[in-house]
């Protein structure tokens, strides 16, 4: 091993050494990293009860980096200093399952088992992205209330979101990774899923849960609701982005369906013409988030349906490029439309909210709504209880107005006839 001038150890230097290469760290005595031909490995020389020892801390990578193995060596250090030997705490953990070895049994024993594909998805994002960098080396056995703590702290800081991410940043299935409470909170309610499993396998004692009792943080409310205005500068939008050729009409036409129907953009996206019974007006989803559904087609949403080309081969009916595939992510295009029409911060979910705004605005009552929207729960319809006030205000405006109108004034006058004929 050629051994380097003694330096802090960073990213950057990690990333330069060759094959054959070790550089100690100026900070803390005996840390290092090592690079091998497949790896590189961060070490502590350390001398344990009168034996020179090389403990090796772990891999370049999550969860170790210059600063998190910097760490783990001080901690080495006390347990040295102190008396003790590392090397046979170690290898009584060693044992011991660890949260990481927690994550893959939960993916492969219960999401895989009894979740739907997406929910798979973002319970892999989080728990590569959030729980493994932070938690994965831990034994599930010793996981503390406090570990669960500063783990929440850490995600909702950010710390393992990626560098110049926004927090509110979310691309699902792209390589950015932000943080927040929303995904602090969602990871905490993962993680208290994975405990409660741990004590069923008998990973962890009972009732000895380290989620319990931990507080999520408050999440400001994200609906969205288009306003009529607003939705017509989406429609102008719509028709030139289709007469310019500048978005897909495959694209424009899964936009058009999520306002007219109400419907998941999963649902949307992943729609097949066999799922389709225009005679009926309806949409039979053999598997959504809520399972079987029905979705009721409206005569603007079929005629948005008829105006969508079918390409041989494809069953879909939002057509992706690959052959028989469909299109898997509308941001791009919905980025751009929400430009031109000068829409600030209207997510594509939004869309569902709108079209659940427009209903009650209508009159619909919140049981027509839910099975509009095809809730299983009334609770999740009762999101929406709010907006029907507007619909009171208005008849209410117009009840005063004639009231005043018949009044002549609030401080005196004749009442016109138009007046006298709305109260009569």
């Amino acid at each position: 091993m050629t051994e380097l001038k003694r330096t802090r150890i960073t990213k950057r230097l990690v990333d330069a050494l060759e094959p054959g290469q070790i550089a100690w760290d100026s900070e803390v005595r005996g840390f290092g990293v090592r690079c091998q031909r497949q790896a590189k490995v961060y070490i502590l020389k350390a001398t344990i009860q009168g034996r020179q020892r090389w403990l090796t801390i772990g891999e370049h990578g999550s969860p170790w980096t210059p600063d998190t193995a910097r760490h783990e060596a001080q901690r080495l250090w006390g347990t040295i200093r102190g008396g003790g030997d590392p090397t046979a705490a170690r290898k009584a953990a060693s044992a011991k399952p660890t949260v990481a070895q927690l994550c893959e049994r939960y993916l492969q024993e219960h999401a895989r088992q009894h979740k739907k594909p997406r929910s798979i998805q973002t319970d892999e994002s989080n728990i590569r992205n959030h729980i493994l960098p932070l938690l994965g080396a831990l034994p599930v056995s010793e996981v503390t209330q406090a570990d669960i703590d500063r783990f929440k702290r850490a995600v909702r800081n950010g710390e393992t979101a990626t560098p110049g991410a926004s927090r509110s940043t979310s691309f699902h299935g792209g390589a950015v990774v932000a943080g927040g409470p929303g995904i602090a909170n969602r990871c905490v309610s993962l993680l208290s899923k994975m405990f409660n499993l741990a004590e069923r396998w008998g990973w962890r004692s009972a009732g000895a849960n380290p989620t319990r009792h931990i507080e999520k943080y408050r999440e400001a409310k994200r609906e969205r609701y288009l306003s009529l205005e607003e939705i017509e500068r989406l429609g102008a939008a719509f028709y030139t982005a289709e007469i310019e050729g500048s978005e897909s009409l495959y694209a424009l036409s899964a936009l058009r369906l999520l306002l007219l129907t109400g419907a998941r953009l999963s649902e949307i996206l992943s729609l097949q013409w066999e799922w389709i019974d225009l005679t009926k007006q309806m949409i039979r989803l053999p598997d959504s988030k809520t399972g079987q559904k029905l979705i009721f087609l409206n005569k603007p949403a079929i005629q948005v349906l008829e105006r969508v080309p079918r390409t041989n081969g494809n069953p879909h009916v939002i057509c992706g490029n690959r052959p028989s595939a469909h299109l898997v992510n509308l941001q791009k295009p919905w980025q751009r439309i929400c430009a031109t029409s000068g829409l600030e911060g209207v997510r594509l979910h939004d869309l569902r909210h709108s079209f659940a705004s427009a209903a009650v605005n209508s009159g619909l009552t919140l049981p027509m709504i839910g099975k509009l929207l095809g809730h299983k729960r009334t609770e999740t319809t009762a999101r929406y209880s709010h907006l029907a006030d507007d619909p009171i205000r208005i008849a209410n405006d117009h009840v005063g107005k004639s009231i005043a109108a018949a009044l002549g004034s609030l401080h005196g006058g004749q009442p016109t006839r138009d007046a006298r004929d709305d109260l009569s």
